[in-house]
């Protein structure tokens, strides 16, 4: 039997801004589907009574809990940028190699502005 050539390993490959970018847009909707779950346990605390509502506060309140809840806002905007950009490439617009590069680089960019004009937002109504 004849050995066949074996097409070239995903690891010998340079690592490129535009497969970082679309690893990122699969992870960050990983994290949005599990803050889903935990945006569910606030609607049920919510729900269900004074008592749950305040120890959901609490949870909420801790330090670790709160870097979650700002990684988990840049998820949803950097997913919703991204998502914006893939539709536009769907269009037949932006897919020459230096727009994906510049639309890659705003949709990082727009997500981190997004995400801290948002807690911006929320430290200065509470």
């Amino acid at each position: 039997m004849q050995e066949r050539p074996l097409s070239p390993h995903i690891q010998i490959y340079k690592p490129q801004l535009t497969s970082a970018l679309s690893i990122m847009h699969r992870m960050t909707g990983l994290l949005l589907s599990l803050g889903l779950m935990g945006m569910s346990l606030w609607l049920i605390a919510l729900s269900t009574g004074e008592k749950p509502y305040a120890l959901w506060l609490t949870i909420a309140g801790n330090i670790l809990v709160r870097i979650l809840l700002v990684v988990w806002t840049w998820s949803f905007y950097y997913h919703l940028c991204n998502g914006v950009r893939h539709l536009l490439w769907d269009s037949g617009h932006g897919l020459e190699i230096s727009a994906v590069y510049r639309s890659g680089y705003l949709a990082l960019g727009a997500s981190v502005v997004l995400t801290g004009l948002t807690w911006l937002m929320l430290a200065a109504a509470g």
